[in-house]
């Protein structure tokens, strides 16, 4: 099959790697000529510094790039997203299916990945929509070390059909689901709770802290699951607890790094600039802790993280309250 994927950055590059060993035909689309240029000329993820199969080809020409097949594969920041699908609109000449790797919510509407695809694209260009998602750091997918993901969406019959694209039985397995609402808010609620423990990480906390905040942490992404009408299966799988524990526990987490940072003293906009890759819980957190409060959902690790982040709180004075809460039953 052909695919194309948008964004050439290092998670976009790893699913271009499992895409090409499984025979499949990659062009990958990004607007950063240099980025183009390494995988044409040197083959490289130059995000990672790891080499990549040579028959992926790259383009920064988006006419090319949606023509070159009928299936998108999307690995762009959520801030950018409707940036990126606007560009793709005028290319759109037959049905494609639109699959989404990348793991957010948009802060002013809480909309879904999938709900921006259906808002934006024409039905009648619209085949359907593919979540991918789980415990799932590009890292370790370019060294070929095991990892299993879930492909999901409310078609059976595409959730499956994007699980044999990108299913590998050496070192990628896939599984496929239709409970897109848990596949979604699980890979964007996860980054919350990483970016918290990443500060925890940073005020010198340990693991006793690190495993109770991830613990009811996973008890608040259930709150918003039974919100949004999403299944309890997902919270309980890769999408949910898995996606949680590997971004809380791993370096490699962009949250946990910028959540680190703030630990140790820096404020939000000194973490943002010396990050070189987006820190989707920074927004997910915004749009999590604004919901919370419309709807009533009691959510204070969440509220506490918000006022760190966004109200220059003391992270001292933050888990201090958080501890001094009334007592209660588990």
């Amino acid at each position: 099959m052909k695919v194309t994927v948008i964004g050439g950055g290092s998670w976009g590059l790893g699913l271009s790697k499992v895409l090409a060993d499984n025979g499949h035909d990659v062009l990958v689309y990004d607007v950063n000529e240099k980025i183009v240029d390494k995988i044409n000329t040197l083959h490289i993820c130059i995000q990672l510094n790891e080499f990549i199969p040579e028959s992926i080809k790259a383009t920064n020409q988006i006419k090319e790039a949606v023509n070159f097949s009928d299936v998108l594969l999307f690995v762009v920041p959520t801030k950018v997203l409707r940036q990126a699908i606007t560009s793709i609109i005028p290319d759109l000449d037959r049905p494609k299916l639109f699959i989404n790797a990348a793991k957010g919510i948009e802060p002013e509407t809480f909309k879904r990945v999938s709900e921006i695809f259906e808002e934006m694209i024409d039905p009648d260009k619209f085949k359907g929509f593919v979540a991918l998602s789980g415990p799932s750091h590009a890292e370790e997918v370019m060294k070929g070390l095991p990892t299993l993901i879930t492909s999901a969406s409310k078609s059976q019959e595409n959730a499956k059909y994007v699980q044999s694209l990108l299913h590998n039985s050496d070192y990628f397995r896939v599984y496929s689901s239709t409970d897109l609402i848990g596949a979604e808010l699980g890979g964007a609620l996860k980054n919350i709770f990483a970016l918290a423990t990443g500060l925890l990480r940073g005020q010198g906390l340990g693991d006793n802290a690190v495993a109770a905040l991830m613990t009811r942490g996973l008890v608040e992404m259930g709150k918003f699951y039974d919100y949004f009408g999403a299944g309890k299966e997902s919270l309980m799988g890769l999408t949910g607890v898995g996606d949680l524990i590997v971004t809380c526990t791993s370096p490699h987490s962009r949250n946990y790094q910028a959540g680190y940072k703030i630990g140790k003293g820096k404020d939000l906009n000194e973490t943002l600039d010396s990050m070189t890759m987006v820190v989707e819980g920074i927004r997910t957190c915004e749009a999590a802790y604004h919901l919370a409060k419309k709807e009533n959902i009691d959510a204070p690790i969440i509220n506490a993280l918000y006022d760190v982040v966004f109200n220059r709180v003391d992270p001292k004075l933050a888990y201090e309250q958080l501890l001094s809460r009334d007592q209660k039953a588990e």
